[in-house]
């Protein structure tokens, strides 16, 4: 097919080019691939990132899925002319479907930067792309639930959260770790993982520099005199002259850097492009971090004056934990010292507990957002999330990193009356608590031997007494708040270990786990002691828990934290060069969604639920019928029932109503049930004792493909919105729900409504994109 031809075909026969003008046509099929595919081969296969929306210019083939005997369930069939891989392009999800060629088939690969830039600033284009997703969405949910394709997308993808460096952009990406005696440092290449290097500069011993060099999987250790750090990227690229050709770069070859910063506070809920502002908030947050931030700024600083051209990212070690509830973070001080000073517990390791997370979801094969994972770094620092359905819930670490379990060399939790006890009887300085609970403590403080676990071990095994009780309180105290976590979130699913201690000692594995396998916890032990470096699965294959070891580079977490907040970043840019386009507000109040078997034991046998008036989502009413809600401690009469009928009952209630009821609710998206608590429902005719289906629900927005399309925003993006009303404020961790029965719509609790003054009918406008779940 000639080139003419071509052009003619899209412009006579695709109506995804009906609005286009013939030049613009002529110029998407120049950026896009003519290819080939044979009868039976797969054009696109299940569990792909979305990188190409296909146009099949000749031939036939089919949308199906694998089914459970080896069949297929065929979703749809594409004749010449139709549009393919459209779902997983415009969402962000993986495919979640096959796309086979029926025969010999020639395809146009649109990639999916020219879909953006090319194809979603025509309103005709978005407008077909939306009724053609729509189609789509509506022609699977007859034959599999979306549930079900996308735990199939998951299950059958090599890399279902999107954790590779590989972009469009050859390149290198730079990710740096400024600490108080060490550096660390990794060079990514965005094409060719085995070109990556990582690096070490240990400037403890005041004199002498020692770099080690990691590449191609070789260790390389040169020593040279101590430097400033000025002159760090000097030495960088001195030290790169000793490894192959293969591994070496120029400045000019850094795409972007990604930077490690230790506390963000409550201001970023996610790693930033690097601003003015953001150094000055840096350095005002080193208040609560003056062993670290004044270093990582040093670090920013230095890097921004080499790289001057490129995007800088500050990626913080809290951000990961401005998900967790209010309850869990506060102290019990004074309030105002939480509001006016902001004295809270924040966290750390969140990179290293997010990527735990998604690759602990990747190896069990399950999606994120049905999991209840406890991530236990142990290293240097150690610290123990637990992570409920992708958020960080609690942790251990509080307003600083000293916080929580006994570490190497810190003293973690301690009773604040000994440090008063220290200061007041042996005139302890504060400069010198610092130093006690941070450098002196711990295990090297408690076995008086060393912080390192081997050293460690290794007297314990000669019967060293000091050296056993600090390696026996170290285990004791992640076993205590495994059993902890268990609690808070009312079951576990996987239980993961990561950082130097956690990969390295299958001892601590061992006695972090023992006597936990009434918890579903069982550790299989030859698997345990065999478990070398990399990923492995250590639990029992009866255990109901799986247990992962799950292998860190921090480096390489700053490299794929500082893509993904560039990649925001564009969005956001975007949103704002646009006109501001509104977002309608609706305040929720209680209500409960009930299943048509719990519709007739309160309402009786044959009962069909009676709408009053339609809701703002199409196909939802209120109902006529109300039920009370009936807890341990109280009641809630008079509660509206919403339809229609679902599969499971729901009861959604606002965070003041927990204690009326007396139950404890998580913040969860609607449907998303697992580990939540059950209650009483009282109806006319009866009563329906629920096991579970009780919660407080995640504030989000109700979106169209085509919204989603004109705000440039993806389906489960979290974002912040901004309210204008008596007083402006802004609204974060808000999830953006993408569904071809939605309207367009922001829906709160009436606690967020009272608190901030806000009525259904007032407006928002997006302000941030914060992260995708």
């Amino acid at each position: 097919m000639t080139n003419e031809e071509l052009i003619g075909f899209l412009r006579e026969k695709v109506h995804l080019f009906d609005g286009f003008a013939p030049a613009v046509v002529e110029e998407i099929a120049g950026l896009s691939e003519l290819r080939t595919f044979e009868g039976n081969e797969a054009i696109i296969e299940c569990g792909e990132e979305g990188r190409f929306i296909g146009v099949l210019v000749s031939g036939h083939a089919q949308i199906s899925v694998a089914d459970n005997t080896g069949g297929r369930v065929v979703l749809s069939q594409l004749q010449d002319g139709d549009v393919f891989g459209e779902m997983s392009v415009l969402t962000g999800d993986r495919t979640v479907a096959d796309v086979i060629a029926g025969n010999r088939c020639f395809v146009l690969l649109i990639p999916q930067e020219v879909v953006s830039t090319r194809i979603l600033v025509n309103p005709k284009a978005i407008v077909y792309l939306s009724k053609l997703l729509a189609d789509r969405a509506r022609a699977q949910a007859v034959d599999l639930s979306s549930a079900q394709l996308h735990a199939r997308a998951v299950a059958q993808s090599d890399d279902p959260y999107a954790l590779s460096l590989k972009t469009t952009v050859p390149g290198k990406i730079l990710a740096l770790n400024v600490g108080l005696s060490q550096i660390h440092f990794g060079i990514y290449d965005t094409q060719d993982e085995s070109r990556d290097v990582h690096g070490i500069i240990d400037c403890a011993d005041c004199g002498t520099a020692h770099i080690t060099m990691t590449a191609g999987g070789q260790s390389s250790r040169r020593d040279r005199a101590a430097f400033p750090f000025s002159d760090f990227f000097k030495v960088l690229f001195e030290s790169m002259q000793t490894l192959e050709d293969r591994f070496l770069f120029t400045p000019f070859d850094v795409v972007a850097v990604g930077h490690r910063v230790v506390h963000g506070g409550s201001k970023f809920s996610s790693s930033a492009v690097i601003t003015p502002q953001v150094i000055a908030d840096i350095e005002a947050l080193a208040v609560f971090a003056p062993l670290h931030n004044p270093h990582n700024l040093e670090g920013i600083r230095a890097a921004m004056k080499f790289f001057p051209d490129v995007p800088h990212v500050a990626v913080f070690d809290t951000a990961f934990h401005q998900t967790l509830p209010t309850y869990a973070y506060l102290y019990g001080l004074p309030y105002d010292w939480y509001k006016k000073e902001g004295i809270r517990r924040y966290g750390f390791h969140g990179t290293s507990h997010r990527f735990v997370s998604m690759k602990a979801a990747e190896m069990v094969k399950r999606p994120l957002s049905e999991l209840e994972i406890i991530s236990c770094h142990l290293g240097a620092g150690a610290s123990i999330c637990a992570i409920d359905h992708g958020r960080s819930v609690d942790t251990t670490m509080g307003m600083t990193p000293s916080d929580g379990l006994i570490m190497p060399s810190r003293a973690g939790s301690i009773d604040p009356a000994v440090m008063i006890h220290l200061m007041e009887h042996y005139q302890l300085t504060p400069e010198r608590l610092g130093q006690l609970i941070n450098s002196e403590s711990g295990l090297k403080g408690i076995s008086g031997i060393s912080s390192d676990i081997h050293e460690i071990e290794a007297a314990a095994e000669e019967g060293h007494h000091r050296a056993l009780l600090a390696h026996k309180a170290f285990c004791y105290q992640v076993r205590k708040n495994i059993g902890a976590y268990v609690a808070a979130m009312g079951g576990v699913d996987v239980l993961a270990f990561t950082g130097d201690v956690g990969e390295a000692s299958p001892l601590v594995r061992s006695l972090a786990c023992q006597g936990l396998a009434y918890m579903g916890i069982k550790l299989d032990e030859e698997k345990n002691r065999n478990a070398g470096a990399g990923h492995a699965v250590i639990s029992a294959d009866d255990s109901p828990v799986t247990i992962l070891v799950v292998a860190n580079n921090d480096e390489r977490l700053l490299a794929w934290e500082a893509l993904r907040a560039i990649e925001r970043n564009q969005i956001t840019l975007a949103i704002k060069d646009e006109e501001s386009a509104p977002i309608p507000i609706e305040v929720s109040a209680h209500h409960v969604h009930l299943s048509q078997a719990d519709v007739e034991t309160l309402f009786g046998p044959g009962h069909q639920l009676t709408p009053e008036h339609e809701l703002s989502q199409p196909g939802q009413f209120a109902c006529a019928e109300k039920v009370d809600l009936v807890g341990p401690k109280g009641k809630i009469a008079n509660v509206r029932v919403l339809g229609p009928t679902r599969k499971e009952t729901q009861v959604e209630i606002a965070m003041t109503e927990q204690f009326k009821l007396g139950v404890q609710t998580p913040i969860r998206e609607s449907g998303d049930l697992a580990n939540t608590p059950g209650i009483t429902l009282q109806g006319p005719v009866g009563q329906a004792a629920i096991p579970r289906g009780v919660i407080c629900a995640q504030r989000h927005i109700h979106m169209s493909p085509e919204d989603a399309m004109r705000f440039r925003l993806r389906d489960k993006y979290v974002v912040r919105v901004r309210v204008e009303g008596d007083r402006e404020l802004i609204f974060g961790d808000v999830v953006v729900r993408v569904n071809p029965n939605y309207r367009l719509a922001m829906h709160i609790d009436t606690d967020e409504g009272n608190a901030a003054n806000i009525r259904t009918g007032m407006i928002g406008y997006i302000e941030e994109i914060q992260s995708r779940r």
